[in-house]
């Protein structure tokens, strides 16, 4: 945990905080932390800066906190991504919050099981969870806006021109396709299929609502692999 998000109930005044939850455990097992250390702090979706200790118990941690930092830059894109396994799925979203990612599209695809789409996974609390931890290692507050679409056709045809709009519009794609672009200075909208990429069907659909086919390579990786190095690549 680089950094200690705050919540807004976790204030018992403007620059004081009381943490009992896996944050205070945090904090005393493996900050190993005393009264007086301090600590780095972030409220989420607000400002980041420092915590004092001012209080340490067996039950809880006070913070004297002063939050005058902006977090991270976002990075400019929207994000569409079948919808993966459960597991990483968990993995997935903990990488897109870390890297910078702020609005991520889940939709359905040919090759996504539809039983994944009833996975405890994608219950508010366990996605939340999964952001959060991201969001901590990076040291950023802004929480990812997540959109879940269960029908792809409708998706493509209604959804994806208005985010292909004003960006540029890549789906990543196996095959003989132009090799992804790099250090881009534009808003960019990226569409990665699950593993083995998209059906032909669903490449064309992309096509027409402007997206470009690119490739990584002849190695095929998975989803968890292949986001982080487009996201490398791209930015």
């Amino acid at each position: 945990m680089n950094l200690i998000l705050l919540f807004d109930d976790d204030f018992i005044a403007p620059q004081q905080v009381v943490l009992r939850d896996r944050r205070f455990q945090h904090i005393k097992q493996i900050h190993r932390a005393a009264q007086g250390d301090t600590l780095g702090v972030g409220q989420l979706n607000g400002l980041t800066g420092q915590g004092k200790i001012t209080r340490l118990t067996d039950q809880e941690v006070e913070l004297q906190v002063t939050l005058d930092k902006e977090p991270p830059a976002p990075l400019p894109i929207n994000l569409i991504l079948a919808l993966p396994r459960p597991q990483m799925l968990k993995r997935t979203l903990q990488t897109i919050a870390t890297m910078g990612v702020k609005t991520l599209h889940l939709i359905h695809s040919n090759r996504v099981e539809k039983s994944f789409w009833q996975t405890p996974q994608l219950q508010e609390d366990k996605v939340l969870e999964e952001l959060l931890l991201g969001l901590e290692q990076a040291k950023d507050t802004t929480l990812p806006h997540i959109e879940y679409h269960k029908r792809f056709r409708p998706f493509a045809e209604d959804i994806a021109p208005q985010l292909a709009q004003n960006s540029k519009a890549l789906v990543a794609h196996p095959g003989p396709y132009p090799e992804c672009p790099q250090k881009q200075q534009q808003p960019i909208t990226l569409a990665v299929g699950p593993e083995g990429g998209f059906v032909d069907y669903e490449i064309e659909k992309f096509e027409a609502a402007g997206f470009e086919p690119i490739s990584l390579g002849q190695r095929i990786l998975r989803v968890e692999t292949a986001i982080p190095v487009l996201l490398a690549k791209l930015f």
